[in-house]
């Protein structure tokens, strides 16, 4: 279920993609140096949101550099640190290992079960540093876990359960802010599972894999029942974006919240039309 929070980059203007480019090389400078090489590899945009959004809201001291790395050896590029980009990385390193952790359990992928225990072994401090996040989180996740294998959770359900996940890691601090970020992750979550169901539903259904949309997928409403959806659910989040006294680099969240999130589904929603028109075509 990564990828889903990214830019839409087509709609930035430089200095803003500059910027976000900076705390996302940030996140990584801060996986290198709590977890290594590996824990870099578990690297995706999705965090970097979070990084941004608390930033934002709590205006931590932030320091700006600049590195060169594997990726990009013969050019540096700006980095943003603070103590949200470090949360940042330490929630990206555990949704990396229960990512690998779900994925052995669903398909036996070996690599990824190995790969998942190498990172158990460099994430072992999180467990102490978080300790009530990353118990309320594993049992969330494990609560989750078994409602998708028994195939007979509905959408909503399962979605929610994702929901309080996210919501869990988006509230960094219990503050004033705490339940406005709950609010925030809840429905952000909701959203990213639709989307991960919504993408996955044809592959599922040909491996015989657990999605809740399954059922619905031969339905001619599919495709504008999942859209109605997922704009709902889009739009609470907004909601509750838009209650948090953010200024700072507000724009790019924006940018994220209203168009970025929506890149993903658009590709594939895409596909699949055109796959139906050819099929259609055919037909005729």
């Amino acid at each position: 279920m990564f990828g889903y929070i990214a830019v839409n980059k087509s709609e930035m203007k430089f200095k803003e993609f500059d910027i976000y480019h900076s705390y996302y090389c940030g996140i990584c400078r801060e996986l290198k140096k709590k977890y290594g090489g590996l824990g870099q590899l578990s690297l995706s945009y999705d965090m970097t949101f979070l990084a941004i959004l608390l930033t934002g809201l709590y205006e931590p001291e932030t320091r700006v550099g600049s590195c060169k790395c594997v990726a990009h050896p013969f050019e540096s590029h700006e980095t943003r640190n603070n103590i949200f980009t470090e949360y940042a990385a330490d929630m990206n390193m555990l949704f990396a290992c229960y990512k690998c952790q779900d994925d052995w359990e669903d398909e036996r992928k070996f690599g990824k079960y190995a790969y998942g225990r190498m990172l158990e072994a460099k994430a072992g401090r999180l467990k102490k540093e978080y300790a009530d996040k990353v118990r309320t989180i594993s049992l969330m996740m494990q609560d989750f876990s078994d409602a998708e294998r028994s195939g007979d959770a509905d959408i909503d359900t399962l979605a929610g359960l994702f929901g309080r996940i996210m919501a869990e890691i988006m509230a960094a601090r219990e503050d004033e802010w705490a339940d406005n970020l709950r609010r925030l992750g809840f429905f952000l979550g909701k959203f990213i599972y639709l989307c991960d169901a919504y993408e996955d539903v044809e592959k599922d259904i040909r491996k015989g894999m657990p999605n809740p949309l399954k059922q619905k997928f031969e339905s001619p409403d599919f495709e504008e029942e999942c859209k109605t959806i997922l704009m709902m659910m889009i739009s609470e989040c907004c909601k509750e974006f838009e209650k948090l006294p953010i200024l700072e680099n507000v724009e790019i969240l924006r940018n994220i919240l209203y168009s970025g999130v929506w890149g993903r589904y658009e590709i594939v929603h895409e596909k699949r039309r055109q796959s139906q028109s050819q099929v259609t075509a055919l037909d005729s």
